[in-house]
């Protein structure tokens, strides 16, 4: 469950993809293939996928406990083997590091 908290170490990486519609499905599938494999890589704390309904995006919504432990997890020759195949399937890929600056909650 992803964790957004102000004022906390955890790092936040959130990437832009783009896609053809008719590649998407393909696209999301080997994303959720190397999220289940980050997922046990030290330091992990969440991914969350989510697609555009007009098929034309994907993001990738990711948390970590620091910046040195994704960077590791991010150069494993494990998680690299199906990256030519996803760069095949995309048209841009645009991953950016972020902290939480203000969190505002709905009454419960």
């Amino acid at each position: 469950m992803p964790r957004i908290t102000k004022d906390n170490q955890t790092v936040t990486q959130v990437t832009f993809i783009e896609v053809e519609p008719e590649k998407q499905p393909e696209a999301l599938s080997l994303m959720t293939e190397r999220a289940h494999f980050m997922a046990r890589q030290p330091g992990f704390i969440s991914i969350s996928l989510h697609r555009s309904l007009d098929g034309r995006r994907i993001v990738n919504y990711l948390q970590w406990q620091n910046r040195e432990l994704l960077q590791a997890a991010h150069k494993s020759p494990e998680f690299r083997k199906a990256w030519r195949k996803f760069d095949d399937l995309t048209d841009q890929i645009d991953p950016h590091l972020y902290e939480v600056t203000e969190v505002i909650e709905g009454a419960r």
